[in-house]
């Protein structure tokens, strides 16, 4: 019996992966009317480029004047005050900067280095990108039916559902549900791991900030829909309302940096086992002054850009609801793909996928732990968290390991 049910998992795999190839390789047969929105929606992602540049990886950048950035097109961002050197108002101690410049760009940049100042660097999108990208699914829609409350050996309740619409499988760690939480933002440092997926699958680890209806995203995901291969790459993402949009896709995300890319690669990936963990500090800040949020990289905060505040309903103030951890999709009747390392937790760091150092913001803006979380892991089968909010002495130790096969093992 065993066998039969394999035989028959992989069979629907092979005749997916046939009829959905042309859907994810861009080679959809389309109209004439569907050709000509595509050529008009072309016209408004790749704006007239100043300078051509190339990452290590082969992707293609127009470097785009600040001003005609494709956001600037969204209805609500016409008429706006914004320029090339804006920096948010936040309370987090400064750092020295560890990363230099220069190292930003050796890392990222072919031999044509990055982008001049007053531009930002947006990726060129061709048809058959968003052709592939018709296939994108929607955004999670998740019920959450009982609280699981945090337990120091990682236990948690039974009676509680956490339930993910659309295909999606979560493993997550998230404060506790109150309407009255007023956060101004969060940050982890999480490892960096490269899982196996094919076709529509993806799978990601990411820091979720969210409000009513309204939900900002950053971390790292691998997703053949969205980025034509396979690499770990930085993503972020924002719903306001009913409209939701990765990277600079669609109108919403401010860009400021004329040297990073939000979709870059990433150049150094762990591997389950050896001795070094690689791993990249994310932060998504609200602005004291004007409550633009701002995803922040790295140690010393680097500034690639913000969501202005005008955009938003629930997050034109403060979020009340903060997760860390895994995601993976994969379309109804094929196999879940690997989160994480692949494989489950065990609660050692050169072993897992982590996020650690979780920490948010309250309403003033000052950096505070995160001692009370909850669990939930909607397929405990296939995925796993063990959560440690004081894994060491000291402040900000908060360890979450998380990750798990998947169905891969059953192929």
């Amino acid at each position: 019996m065993l066998m039969h049910q394999k035989i028959i998992r992989q069979s629907l795999l092979v005749l997916y992966l046939l009829i959905s190839y042309d859907g994810v390789q861009g080679k959809t047969m389309l109209s004439k009317l569907e050709d000509l929105e595509l050529e008009e929606q072309l016209k408004l992602l790749n704006k007239p480029s100043i300078k051509t540049i190339k990452s290590k990886y082969g992707d293609i950048y127009n470097c785009v004047d600040f001003y005609k950035q494709p956001t600037f097109d969204h209805p609500l961002l016409k008429n706006h005050n914004f320029h090339p050197q804006m920096k948010p108002t936040l309370a987090r101690p400064k750092q020295n900067s560890s990363t230099s410049e220069t190292s930003w760009s050796s890392r990222i940049w072919s031999k044509d280095g990055d982008c001049p100042f007053g531009t930002v660097p947006i990726k060129i999108i061709t048809k058959e990108d968003l052709v592939r990208q018709r296939n994108m699914p929607p955004p999670e829609d998740v019920i959450i039916d009982t609280e699981l409350t945090n337990t120091i050996n990682n236990t948690s309740d039974s009676k509680g559902r956490y339930i993910s619409s659309q295909a999606y499988k979560l493993a997550i760690v998230r404060t506790l549900k109150n309407q009255n939480n007023k956060f101004g933002g969060a940050g982890m440092a999480t490892s960096l791991y490269n899982p196996h997926v094919e076709g529509q699958q993806h799978s990601a680890c990411r820091l979720k900030i969210q409000k009513g209806s309204d939900i900002l995203q950053v971390g790292w995901r691998v997703d053949p829909t969205l980025y034509r291969d396979s690499k770990t790459r930085l993503f972020i993402h924002f719903q306001a309302g009913n409209k939701h949009c990765f990277n600079v896709l669609c109108p919403g995300f401010v860009l400021v940096n004329n040297e990073i890319p939000i979709d870059m690669a990433f150049d150094k990936i762990s591997r389950r086992g050896e001795r070094r963990t690689w791993e990249f500090r994310m932060f998504i800040d609200r602005d004291l002054v004007n409550g633009n949020w701002w995803p922040l990289l790295a140690k010393t905060y680097v500034k690639i850009g913000f969501w202005p505040q005008k955009i938003f309903t629930s997050l034109a103030s403060f979020a009340n609801n903060i997760e860390w951890g895994g995601v993976a999709y994969s379309p109804p009747g094929v196999p879940k793909p690997p989160m994480g390392s692949s494989f489950f937790p065990i609660a050692q760091s050169n072993y897992d996928a982590y996020c650690r150092g979780l920490s948010v913001l309250n309403d003033k803006g000052a950096t505070i732990d995160v001692d009370e979380t909850t669990i939930y892991v909607d397929d405990p089968k296939l995925y796993q968290v063990l959560d440690y909010p004081h894994a060491a002495p000291g402040k900000f130790q908060h360890w979450v390991f998380y990750g798990g096969p998947g169905e891969s093992h059953q192929l």
